[in-house]
């Protein structure tokens, strides 16, 4: 009886009963991969060393969006040995759990910047985005040579840091009250740099446009690419073998 109720001739041609079975198999899919969620306190492992953006590292971010830097860069490596060879240590799911929105991507018409920190000079960077063709010859990147001209606004900071908090992102009361000045000392102005560190481990604090008579737009983007993939120690993340 069994065998006849599961022949697969039958099946097919019986469209209700294809239909029965189909949504059965998918919910017990479903099940299998949604219930497990509701008895864990997260998806991701945290990993030492993430933190969230800096004031100014992330109107740098914003400003990285505004320009649609992600349509021609991912900022994911896949643990794919070409990848990791060129790039680097495969991208850790931790290293993106403070981002709003991901910039994973999936177009390169450039190269992946999730590691891109600290590879290249302030001034390389700047040079780059002022004229792409003078350090890259082959390079398509059109100019953004205008953000060095352009000062950075922080008026809107603090409501900035205030909505990341609200979806997820640990800034604290002293980091929101705080925000608007630490945009001018991470950029290399006048200020507390230790406690911005203490708040911010890792924060590079300088001049990053090679203007420090004003704080532009050049400065906090090329302060977001500065730290990408530089605030976590990949090599503690990685498998570790015990031998005996």
């Amino acid at each position: 009886m069994a065998s006849k109720f599961f022949d697969h001739k039958r099946i097919e041609r019986n469209v209700t009963l294809l239909a029965v079975l189909a949504f059965v198999a998918v919910a017990i899919g479903g099940i299998v991969e949604i219930a497990p969620l509701f008895w864990i306190d997260s998806t991701i492992e945290r990993v030492q060393g993430v933190r969230p953006y800096t004031p100014l590292e992330q109107a740098g971010r914003d400003i990285y969006v505004r320009e649609g830097c992600y349509s021609c860069h991912s900022q994911q490596i896949r643990p794919f040995r070409d990848e990791v060879e060129r790039y680097g240590h495969y991208s850790l799911a931790a290293e993106s759990m403070f981002d709003h929105p991901f910039q994973w991507g999936s177009k390169r018409t450039g190269p992946d910047l999730a590691r891109v920190g600290s590879r290249y000079s302030d001034e390389w960077h700047v040079q780059h985005l002022k004229d792409p063709r003078s350090v890259v010859p082959e390079s398509v990147m059109p100019p953004y040579a205008f953000l060095a001209g352009r000062d950075l606004k922080t008026d809107l900071t603090a409501r900035d840091l205030t909505a990341l908090r609200r979806v997820g992102v640990p800034y604290s009361e002293e980091d929101i009250r705080k925000a608007a000045a630490d945009v001018i000392i991470q950029g290399g102005g006048e200020g507390d740099a230790d406690d911005l560190r203490r708040r911010y481990p890792k924060a590079q604090v300088r001049d990053f446009d090679g203007d420090p008579n004003r704080l532009t737009e050049m400065d906090a983007l090329v302060a977001y690419l500065q730290m990408l993939g530089t605030t976590v120690d990949v090599s503690k993340a990685g498998p570790q073998e015990t031998r005996q």
